[in-house]
């Protein structure tokens, strides 16, 4: 067991794949020598060489689609985009290319891929580098969607990620990268894709959240017991397939349901969150589903002020779960 940063363990998990499985590749702008914009690939270059590590052009498009044909051609890519914010020249590939190849194959080709981007607002990085995209991909069929929360997590699943036989995109919270810290143990252990965790049990109220929200929404949490209220949190880890039954156990305990996220409030992932409670855990509802979440304006402002505006925060939440508390 080791202390790590997000942002190690998950170089070290891309460099424990590379050495297990010699078809396992990277790619991406700057993952090379430089070893990425934010250093998720430093050192793979020097030890695996550009064979196995390739720097790419600025052409997301090319990334992905390049992914899909060596993925269906035996290897295990491992793409970059260098900022979530930019994976919008590579949707077409995405949809219509890496999502759909097993179903239109008739089962004759996987794609055992995996996309990495860090996602999210809260470092200064206003409209192009703060975006939240999740919403936008966890409504195709035939992709994984991931977002860990912990140093511990990030390892797991991203191991399941590169091992998977299909598509996964594997979203990571810049502000997470060295902020958040966390044993990781050295075994070879993996996190299933599809399961959340109960990371904080209480009896009052549900708080559903992903990335960096879920710590938020521990801080919450703790704030408001000390007001008598018990909270329940639950981490989701992925967001497609998500892990209904562990959220319909909470919440049919709790009674009440608030989802937490980064995004723009309107046709958020949260959206999807709350449909599935109030379908089908609407008998256990004691209140109204409940969503926190960013407001509907183009982009994360990069003034500090209006940042922190935009920005949803562990006081934000609470205030959240204490209205619902006293509905």
């Amino acid at each position: 067991m080791a202390l790590r940063t997000f942002i190690e363990a998950i170089r070290e998990t891309l460099a424990e794949e590379m050495r297990r499985d010699p078809s396992v590749i990277v790619l991406g702008e700057d993952v090379g020598k430089k070893g990425g914009v934010f250093l998720a690939t430093d050192g793979l270059w020097a030890e695996f060489g550009d064979d196995r590590v390739i720097d790419t052009p600025l052409t997301e498009s090319l990334i992905v689609g390049a992914s899909i044909g060596a993925a269906v051609n035996g290897l295990r890519p491992v793409a970059e985009i260098q900022f979530a914010d930019f994976i919008f020249p590579a949707f077409n590939q995405i949809l219509s290319e890496a999502s759909r190849m097993r179903y239109r194959s008739n089962n004759g080709f996987g794609v055992p891929m995996t996309i990495r981007a860090p996602y999210g607002g809260g470092v200064h990085g206003a409209l192009y580098h703060s975006q939240s995209v999740e919403a936008f991909f966890t409504h195709i069929p035939g992709l994984k969607v991931v977002i860990p929360s912990t140093p511990y997590d990030a390892k797991g699943l991203l191991r399941s990620a590169i091992r998977d036989d299909d598509p996964v995109l594997f979203f990571e919270h810049k502000k997470m990268y060295r902020s958040v810290r966390g044993d990781v143990p050295d075994t070879d252990y993996t996190v299933p894709l599809g399961r959340a965790a109960v990371t904080h049990e209480g009896k009052q109220i549900t708080v559903v959240a992903y990335g960096l929200m879920a710590h938020y929404a521990l801080e919450a949490a703790d704030v408001v017991a000390d007001e008598g209220i018990s909270v329940e949190v639950v981490d989701l880890r992925t967001l497609r397939p998500i892990d209904k039954e562990t959220l319909l156990t909470s919440v049919r305990k709790t009674g009440k349901c608030l989802v937490a996220y980064e995004d723009n409030r309107f046709g958020g992932y949260g959206a999807e969150v709350s449909a599935i409670v109030a379908e089908e855990a609407f008998d256990y509802l004691d209140g109204p589903v409940t969503r926190i979440a960013g407001p509907d304006v183009p982009g994360v402002p990069y003034n500090h002020v209006l940042e922190d505006w935009f920005m949803v925060n562990p006081e934000k939440i609470a205030a959240g779960i204490r209205k619902l508390a006293a509905y």
